[in-house]
């Protein structure tokens, strides 16, 4: 396809992917005809494997861990998606500390991954990650597509949220702290 439709289909402007291109920077192969047209490859269709991944932030919520994950399979089994494994993780969404999910992301054999929910994922980036993953042929699918319409609103809730989740940490790291202080002090000294 030429470099115009491609950057189309990606979102960005023309001019935008010449630069790309002429920095050697384009995600994806691209050649130059003799007429100065430039054509770019279409991605190869990708035979991977598909992985749904399921995620909760604390350890208490474990059990809806797993009703996630039967969710997720019985919406894949509807819409004809087959699962090859499915992936569970406890951790937060507003970080990078997830060692499964980096693992999920760095493996060239999977092809597609499947979130019942986009903060699922993440709470922000996701379209980062869209569109990296899709630089190399590769999927994401959110079964639950149906959150606030509105970017504004999405991210003013995804701004709150963070800003509740680090205030609500730091104070239990506090109590935690006050009450491990409590404890020593309590204990009969030798």
């Amino acid at each position: 396809m030429k470099l115009k439709e491609w950057a189309r289909e990606q979102g960005v402007s023309y001019r935008t992917a010449l630069n790309w291109f002429h920095a050697a920077a384009l995600p994806v192969a691209a050649r130059q005809l003799p007429t100065g047209t430039i054509l770019v490859e279409p991605p190869k269709e990708s035979t991977g494997r598909t992985v749904a991944y399921c995620r909760v932030s604390s350890a208490d919520l474990k059990d809806d861990l797993y009703r996630q994950a039967g969710r997720v399979a019985e919406e894949c089994g509807k819409r004809g998606i087959s699962l090859d494994a499915t992936v569970t993780e406890v951790g937060s969404g507003l970080n990078g500390r997830r060692a499964k999910l980096a693992k999920l992301l760095a493996d060239p054999d999977v092809a597609c991954i499947v979130v019942e929910h986009r903060d699922r994922l993440a709470r922000f980036g996701v379209e980062h990650l869209e569109a990296a993953l899709a630089a190399t042929g590769r999927t994401i699918v959110v079964l639950n597509a149906d959150e606030v319409a509105d970017d504004l609103v999405r991210d003013i809730t995804e701004v709150l949220t963070s800003m509740c989740a680090r205030l609500y940490g730091r104070r239990s790291a506090k109590k935690r702290a006050e009450n491990g202080i409590t404890a020593c002090a309590a204990e009969p000294q030798p």
